[in-house]
């Protein structure tokens, strides 16, 4: 249900351009932009949010600690680094 009103101001050709994809969809203005926002920022609710936080959790496997994590790209930089430092003309 719609119950915040918000004011935007945009160019002249900003709203050309909106109302001319909106005509094209058949959609409002409005609910061109707030597809924008839902595409732009997300339309997952908290709810689902926990809900797929809660799946991650049952997850069987391991996972990394951050401090291993950190651990690994470490290794891997300085292995990039040490192949590049072969090839690289002195």
């Amino acid at each position: 249900m719609l119950s915040e009103r918000l004011q935007v101001l945009v160019t002249p050709e900003q709203r050309k351009r909106l109302e001319s994809e909106a005509k094209r969809r058949g959609r409002s203005v409005g609910g061109l932009i707030r597809d924008a926002v839902d595409a732009r920022f997300g339309a997952v609710s908290p709810e689902d949010r926990l809900e797929a936080l809660a799946g991650i959790e049952k997850t069987a496997g391991r996972f990394l600690t951050l401090d291993e994590l950190d651990r690994v790209v470490q290794e891997e930089r300085e292995a990039q680094s040490d192949t590049l430092s072969d090839v690289r003309p002195r």
